[in-house]
């Protein structure tokens, strides 16, 4: 008994510092936590010089791509979709980005470009600013960013945690807008799992054109791992409101992003492994959910997301999750996912082309 008192009174001391650490975590983040407002508004600095927005074409092309914080290409998993690993080794890193970056410099004659996850100093991205090397690469653009996580210390995996996360929303384009607003989307995860997660938002963006009307970009990323649909469909009711009143003021509407779900009537399995699938499906989105003569843009042959329980292989799931919502007065002429094989993020980009009727 004498031997077994000294072993019980380590656990106990290892139980207890488990604790004290845990409890240390939580109260770090909660006082810390960013926090905006359910459906508040906040300017989102432009930087650069570009176009005046009077000099728009009708015909405009757009791309929108989730770039994975520079993180996620075709040779890794992700713990949160049930594989290993919290980031990638800093080579790999290193030559994810430069592919990005790469394929952004080789399309910049694209007017709009629309960025999800892209870090500005994060531990999984080896703290470089990625919003500021792509405002480098994309001269003659101006540039906003919309802040959506921002934790100071993700703790999990507890081994090895995530650590500093700041990133969020990019918008490029060769036009200056007159106004950049981030829109905090309302509905949040129970405390205290909401304080190590993103702040969901959209970045809104208005450019004056020559025939008194305005185009309005949004910039979207919804949520995720919302098994519910509960968040998500807050979401999409706060952003059908926005969108629905700036057409009846007769403006131009274009919404782009990564929706965490699939498009209307997309068969959402249709990539899914010869061998099946059993993990976690994106829900379809709702077809009513638009007004009239809404349309929602997206190449329905090539799939824009994989699935991170492991690296890329023939066994990974494939959908779509990446695409448009345009408004009755725009006019489709050309949507294309550029198959990239997901070499550098597990997201593909998706180009578009329409004309403002």
């Amino acid at each position: 008994m004498k031997r077994i008192k000294p072993f019980l009174k380590i656990a106990g001391w290892l139980v207890l510092a488990v604790v004290l650490y845990l409890a240390g975590v939580i109260i770090y983040g909660t006082v810390t936590e960013y926090k905006p407002e359910p459906g508040s508004s906040e300017n989102a600095e432009i930087k650069g010089k570009a176009a005046a927005s009077s000099t728009m074409d009708s015909v405009v092309t757009l791309l929108t791509w989730n770039i994975g914080y520079g993180g996620l290409g075709k040779e890794m998993d992700f713990f949160y979709d049930g594989g290993k690993t919290v980031r990638a080794p800093e080579d790999k890193w290193k030559s994810y980005f430069a592919g990005i970056s790469g394929f952004i410099a080789n399309n910049d004659s694209i007017d709009f470009i629309l960025i999800q996850e892209i870090d500005r100093n994060s531990r999984r991205s080896y703290e470089v600013d990625m919003y500021r090397e792509l405002n480098h690469v994309l001269k003659g653009y101006s540039a906003s960013f919309g802040l959506n996580y921002d934790v100071n210390f993700v703790p999990v995996p507890y081994t090895r945690p995530m650590g500093k996360v700041y990133g969020g929303v990019a918008t490029y384009s060769k036009y200056t807008p007159t106004e950049s607003m981030r829109h905090q989307y309302p509905g949040s995860f129970p405390w205290p799992t909401r304080i190590f997660f993103l702040d969901r938002c959209f970045l809104a963006q208005r450019y004056p054109l020559a025939d008194g009307k305005e185009l309005v970009l949004i910039n979207t990323h919804n949520s995720a791992y919302d098994e519910t649909g509960e968040i998500k469909d807050g979401e999409m009711q706060f952003l059908k409101k926005f969108v629905d009143a700036e057409y009846a003021k007769g403006n131009y509407v274009i919404a782009g992003g990564d929706w965490n779900q699939c498009p209307p009537n997309f068969q959402f399995d249709k990539f899914k492994p010869v061998n099946g699938y059993d993990g976690f499906m994106p829900p379809a989105m709702s077809f009513d959910y638009a007004s009239e003569g809404w349309l929602w843009p997206y190449d329905p042959d090539v799939p824009t997301n994989r699935h991170l329980e492991t690296p890329l292989d023939e066994n990974t799931f494939r959908t779509i999750i990446d695409f448009y919502l345009i408004s009755p007065n725009i006019e489709l002429q050309k949507i294309k996912t550029m198959n990239m094989g997901f070499d550098y993020s597990d997201h593909q980009p998706v180009l578009m082309q329409v004309k403002l009727n």
